[in-house]
């Protein structure tokens, strides 16, 4: 079973994890009575190789994720579930985002044993003062105002491999916060490498220039090799328009998934994942927070040498028409097929003519050549 185990798990990231073999009642209910339990100690050593005591962030805003909740007659409303950062305490002030109520803690249990504190990591029970039970199932609980409702997010962004669907920009998508699931309008855009982005400065702006995308990119995507270093994405990121308003606490995990699709079929359901960057509890964020976003799309423009004015010149004419303000491109890079660059310097006539230096060259019989502009 040892050999099985390991060929099962031989293509998956836990193909170098121990295997320990474990009978807690060898033979079973035929065995013989007496028979110890067997591999209990190995499998103990074992754990405790990867065992480790993890940070707590306690200093942080209180977070409680809330699995389960009941009333209990004479004592208040109990909701026990895990403490997610944070530290909580008898007598605190915590609220129910969900419903926009705050209550008191009246007392702590953990496995049934009053504490006065619990921190990031335990498994508690509050007591609350009286509150309906059948408002909150499941959800969050949390120091008052650390859990806003947002309209529209701002998320990092990794497409799940096993996702064979499109990921398109203006597609619709069930994103899952939590324990809510909504629908959501997405809209991808891209941190290119370039030399004011460094591979590690990656993190979201909203000073930064950002590439818009058609579609999401997988990493795979990235050996392509049409797409040049500098078009490559260092980092993706998604804009997300709820339908409705969900609860969010920075940096939650985000999941996008098509759960319309028929569950008959062998396909993945899950697109991607990503935390959330940026809130935005503003409904009218068309108007007030999206115009910060400063996203570009990438457009060309190409025409001909018209001829050349002086040695170091020339006259370039089909780029732009005649009502065209050339003031917007002055100072544009341009390449000849030639393989030469030059700098729009301004326009030339009332035509949509532009007048093109190409620094460092001296031109020769452009009056008998013509050159195609990109």
């Amino acid at each position: 079973m040892t050999k099985r185990m390991k060929l099962t798990l031989a293509n998956s990231v836990f193909k170098d994890a121990p295997v320990v073999s474990v009978a807690a009642n060898p033979g079973g209910s035929e065995g013989v009575q007496s028979s110890l339990p067997v591999g209990l100690q190995d499998l103990t050593e074992t754990l405790q190789k990867f065992a480790f005591v993890p940070e707590r962030h306690i200093l942080s805003p209180f977070l409680f994720a809330v699995d389960h909740c009941f009333g209990v007659r004479g004592q208040g409303t109990v909701m026990t579930g895990t403490v997610l950062q944070g530290a909580v305490n008898v007598n605190d002030t915590v609220e129910i985002p969900s419903v926009h109520v705050t209550k008191k803690v009246k007392s702590l249990q953990m496995f049934r044993r009053p504490v006065e504190r619990a921190v990031q990591g335990d498994r508690i029970g509050i007591c609350i003062s009286q509150f309906d039970p059948n408002q909150l199932e499941r959800g969050i609980v949390c120091m008052p105002g650390y859990v806003p409702a947002i309209s529209s997010a701002i998320i990092s962004v990794q497409k799940i491999k096993y996702f064979k669907g499109s990921l398109s920009t203006k597609a619709k998508f069930h994103i899952s916060i939590g324990h809510e699931t909504v629908m959501a309008k997405l809209s991808f855009f891209s941190l290119l490498q370039d030399s004011r982005n460094t591979a590690n400065d990656n993190s979201f702006d909203f000073d930064k220039e950002y590439k818009f995308q058609e579609e999401l990119l997988f990493d795979s995507q990235k050996d392509d090799t049409s797409i040049t270093a500098k078009e490559m994405p260092v980092k993706q990121f998604a804009l997300l328009e709820f339908e409705k308003p969900v609860l969010a606490f920075p940096n939650c995990l985000i999941i996008g998934s098509k759960l319309d699709t028929d569950i008959h079929t062998n396909t993945c359901r899950l697109a991607f994942w990503g935390h959330l960057l940026e809130g935005i509890e503003d409904k009218s964020y068309s108007s007030t927070v999206l115009p910060r976003l400063k996203i570009y799309k990438e457009k060309c423009k190409s025409g001909i040498i018209d001829r050349a004015s002086n040695q170091y010149e020339v006259i370039g004419k089909n780029m732009f028409k005649k009502e065209t303000n050339i003031q917007l491109f002055v100072g544009l890079q341009v390449e000849l097929s030639t393989g030469e660059t030059g700098i729009i310097e301004s326009s030339f006539g009332q035509s949509g003519k532009v007048k093109i230096r190409i620094p460092g060259m001296y031109i020769l019989f452009w009056n008998t050549v013509q050159s195609e502009i990109l």
